[in-house]
């Protein structure tokens, strides 16, 4: 059973940019080591050929997820509506917080990187309450250990 993955376009874009990489260059350039590596010698005890092949496994189990999560991946373009959906940068404040405290994350995949922001899948409970809200409004949702949080959506940005 295949997972559905919400993406925004420039998570998208960037994991097909690194799986065309790995599957061309990428596979190149390690076959090119292992054979650099088996031109040594005795195997058995060929520390570049096991590094080689470690490497090599690594980057094939690296393309195997890139693939499912290609597969099977909804893009998600958040619109500027002023409701929160993928890609959009928030700024949430806890319920009992001084305003000082306000905490700010991106909502969008794991496999998204932003410099300077921690990110919220829209999956989790925190992310899936925050979907559809808009600047302003407070929010309930469960947090994995049962206990109800209220947090207020103090800004909504896009990256």
């Amino acid at each position: 059973m295949s997972t559905a993955h919400h993406l925004s376009r420039s998570a998208f874009d960037r994991l097909k940019a690194e799986y065309d990489d790995l599957t061309t260059r990428g596979r190149i350039d390690i076959a090119q080591a292992i054979e650099r590596a088996r031109e040594l010698g005795d195997l058995s005890e060929n520390g570049d050929y096991h590094a080689a092949k470690d490497f090599q496994g690594q980057m094939e189990g690296r393309i195997r997820q890139l693939e499912s999560i290609l597969e099977n991946a909804t893009i998600i373009e958040g619109g500027d509506d002023g409701t929160i959906s993928v890609g959009h940068v928030v700024t949430i404040l806890y319920d009992g917080d001084s305003d000082d405290m306000a905490e700010t994350y991106l909502i969008d995949t794991v496999e998204q990187r932003s410099e300077g922001f921690d990110v919220i899948t829209p999956g989790s409970p925190l992310g899936a309450a925050l979907i559809g809200a808009v600047a302003g409004a407070t929010i309930e949702y469960s947090a994995p250990n049962g206990a109800a949080l209220r947090v207020k959506v103090v800004k909504i940005d896009k990256i």
